[in-house]
């Protein structure tokens, strides 16, 4: 059975709800509150100390995407365009929520990465409603509805849905984003996300 190491509201709500799209496994949950994160025992799981961290039967996977990639590979690979075309977009749209919009958050509360200043710390706080409205003014147009890619949902909606939870605290209003708003509107509904929010993975 796969486990997933995990916490509420954090990145790896992606791969919790599309864990939740049928595949067998368990939530080994991480108290980021008390630092456990940070301990030996954890460490020794995922030397990076973040979530989500998947054991597999073949090894343990620490990245978002390639965990979704694996699941897509092995029980969910109803979620994996066939098309080729299709399947790079996906995994385009990924790879920008990687790489740009999850970036664009961290900078909120996580500036010792890049810096070592207080003062930089307070710009990248500053810096964040503007970024992360601006990665939303981005994807806005890609939305095909009713999900990212047209009448199914892929992996990357379940990207995005993780990162979506955060955009109130990030001053996003998406409400300002018509097909934003009706996307999650949809994901919302989706037995998935209703699992992960009865499981106490997703509040707010």
């Amino acid at each position: 059975m796969l486990k997933l190491y995990c916490a509420p509201n954090t990145i790896a709500v992606a791969a919790i709800t599309a864990l939740n799209e049928g595949v067998h496994w368990e939530p080994i949950r991480i108290d980021f509150e008390h630092g456990e994160q940070t301990r030996p025992d954890y460490l020794a799981v995922n030397p990076k100390g973040r979530v989500p961290a998947l054991v597999t039967p073949e090894g343990v996977l620490t990245e978002t995407g390639a965990i979704l990639e694996y699941l897509g590979e092995t029980a969910l690979p109803s979620f994996v365009p066939v098309d080729p075309l299709h399947r790079a977009r996906m995994r385009e749209i990924m790879y920008y929520l990687g790489t740009t919009m999850h970036v664009n958050h961290a900078h909120k509360l996580r500036g010792h990465r890049w810096a070592d200043q207080a003062s930089s710390f307070a710009d990248m706080t500053a810096k964040v409603p503007e970024t992360m409205n601006a990665s939303c003014a981005y994807l806005e147009p890609m939305v095909e509805g009713p999900y990212l890619m047209g009448p199914e949902p892929t992996l990357a909606d379940f990207y995005l849905y993780a990162i979506t939870r955060w955009l109130e605290g990030d001053g996003v209003d998406i409400g300002a984003f018509a097909n934003l708003t009706a996307w999650q509107a949809v994901m919302e509904t989706r037995a998935s996300v209703r699992k992960a929010r009865a499981d106490g993975f997703v509040t707010g």
